[in-house]
């Protein structure tokens, strides 16, 4: 047999489909008989990552964290068993798990009174496992509330021109008069918090939460314009707008915003921060190839996904890199320009999407193999 070859394989979720460990375990099976076949002596390891989105707390335990899970108030108030990950001081919160689309009873979306309030019950008792760095994953909400929900559970209060407290969700929020951030926790004031998104947009305006986001999350034309500016007046209450337009403050319909503003957060691209969290580099000492992917390689991925951090960390190091992923929707020169040599597509051996769906597990395995073909010695 020939020396060893190292592989990693670095890929995020297939969303609806597979999950990044998933993706891993079917792309490893795959990799190895084609070695095997080829008399090669493989070395695969698996790195599941995320960008800060759906399936950021299920990568940070597949590489060693403790899931912990916590009973929390779901976006519309009812109690949902959510997770964060703990190893040692370090948590990673991820907000769709408290106050995602999927904790949406019967999937019925409530645009205007959707809370982030069981995110900051997750940041709290991370607190209270005695975290004290936090990264905070968002992706995949809800919500359009500004992070007022998250702000209220950590101790903050949003109260109206009588004194009352303000309702849940964006809409409430045209009503505020008072934002009073005296009675946060004062455990945050140590604490070393990081926005990790994958989204760069302003809180409000045409490209802000409310207008980008929130027809995603069931809004209509009219609740657009009444979210819009609903932020705009917290914002302008909150801290005279000063970070309204700051990079991430318009991720998950505004929760970025209220973690900046309120919480002191720094913003970092997801995916960075998940590297480091994950120890991409300690991981990707020694490999001769990356395996990265996604669900769907498209003009998206560029902007900041998992496989484009991925595909430039690997870069950096010299370390060849190659794609999976479900659909390709990127030109060659596309995937070279981020660092990605070639890209293996399940709708190249199975063209109906429904089924690349069903038997995306099996149809990895088979591209594992002509990644094992075409890529080892």
């Amino acid at each position: 047999m020939t020396d060893a070859v190292r592989v990693l394989i670095a890929a995020d979720k297939f969303k609806g489909s597979l999950t990044a460990a998933e993706v891993a375990r079917h792309v490893a099976a795959g990799l190895r008989r084609g070695a095997d076949a080829a008399g090669v002596r493989l070395g695969a390891e698996a790195l599941p990552v995320a960008d800060g989105g759906d399936g950021t707390v299920a990568a940070a335990v597949a590489a060693g964290f403790e899931r912990r899970d916590v009973r929390v108030t779901g976006p519309v108030g009812t109690p949902v068993t959510a997770a964060y990950a703990l190893r040692g001081a370090t948590a990673v919160v991820e907000m769709a798990e408290a106050s995602g689309l999927r904790r949406l009873p019967g999937g019925t979306p409530a645009p205007l009174t959707a809370t982030t309030y069981g995110t900051g019950e997750l940041v709290r008792a991370a607190l209270d496992a005695g975290a004290r760095s936090l990264v905070l994953g968002i992706g995949g909400s809800a919500t359009t509330d500004g992070g007022a929900g998250m702000l209220s559970a950590l101790g903050a209060r949003f109260l109206d021109a009588s004194g009352a407290p303000l309702g849940p969700g964006g809409a409430a929020l045209a009503g505020l008069a008072t934002a009073d951030l005296s009675g946060l926790d004062a455990r945050l004031r140590t604490a070393d918090l990081v926005l990790a998104s994958d989204v760069d947009n302003p809180l409000t305006g045409p490209a802000g939460a409310a207008a980008v986001y929130g027809p995603q999350k069931g809004a209509r034309p009219d609740d657009v314009a009444l979210l819009d500016a609903a932020l705009a007046h917290y914002a302008a209450v909150l801290d005279g707008g000063a970070l309204a337009d700051a990079p991430g403050a318009g991720a998950a319909g505004g929760l970025g915003y209220g973690a900046l503003a309120g919480l002191g957060a720094a913003f970092r691209p997801g995916i960075e921060v998940m590297l480091d969290v994950l120890g991409f580099d300690e991981a990707l000492a020694g490999a001769d190839l990356v395996i990265t992917g996604e669900g769907s390689l498209d003009a998206q991925t560029l902007r900041g996904k998992a496989p484009a951090g991925v595909a430039a960390a690997a870069r950096a190091r010299g370390v060849r890199v190659v794609a999976v992923c479900g659909r390709l929707a990127l030109e060659s020169s596309a995937l070279r320009g981020a660092g990605i040599d070639r890209a293996y597509a399940l709708t190249d051996l199975e063209p109906d999407p429904d089924r690349c769906m069903a038997l995306a597990g099996p149809l990895l395995e088979r591209l594992g193999e002509r990644i094992a073909a075409d890529c080892l010695p």
